[in-house]
């Protein structure tokens, strides 16, 4: 009896050890356990910021440099202002690029930032203003699919459309090299 007990009690330790190294894991890899000292605040402001939530990764050339602290709307220009936690030791010039990006065709969206080539640097409080906002992928389908539909049609009827000449339905064919139609009458 004493010994099923014990081997019940290194089962229920291994099973709350193997817990607890899990929620220290999954706390790491979604950033709560970020502390705000190790870096820098920068703002910027997007026209839409779509897909995008305080937490989402920042990258710079496809590598996490920082993620997204907060969104707010400003409500005298309708542009969605974000704070965004650097890490420490990354620098990025004044003319700095920020947009939105998304990961594949149905991957989720992160925030990019293209460096410029300013000798400047931007200082720890600054703001990126060169912004690019989301781009809505069912706006786009919506436009490759459903057409434009004041540049789509000619308005009048296209070449051999309502035509009775054979020639411009397809019917006849042009012979020689003097335009003349083959298959007619012989002089």
């Amino acid at each position: 009896m004493a010994s099923e007990n014990t081997t019940e009690i290194f089962a229920g330790g291994a099973v709350l050890a193997i817990a607890i190294a899990f929620l220290v894991y999954a706390a790491g890899a979604t950033g709560l356990t970020q502390t705000t000292g190790g870096g820098y605040d920068l703002h910027a402001s997007f026209r839409s910021i779509e897909g995008i939530s305080p937490g989402a990764d920042v990258k710079l050339a496809g590598v996490k440099v920082g993620r997204i602290t907060s969104i707010t709307l400003d409500p005298k220009t309708y542009r969605a202002d974000t704070t965004i936690q650097m890490n420490k030791g990354i620098v990025l010039p004044t003319d700095s690029a920020i947009l939105i990006s998304q990961d594949g065709l149905l991957g989720g969206s992160y925030v990019e930032i293209v460096p410029g080539g300013s000798l400047d640097n931007l200082k720890p409080g600054g703001e990126i203003t060169d912004t690019q906002g989301s781009v809505s992928l069912i706006s786009l389908l919506m436009k490759f699919v459903g057409g434009d539909s004041s540049g789509s049609s000619s308005g009048g009827a296209k070449a051999g459309a309502g035509s009775d000449d054979p020639a411009s339905l397809g019917g006849g064919s042009v012979g020689g090299s003097d335009g003349t139609a083959s298959g007619g009458a012989s002089k």
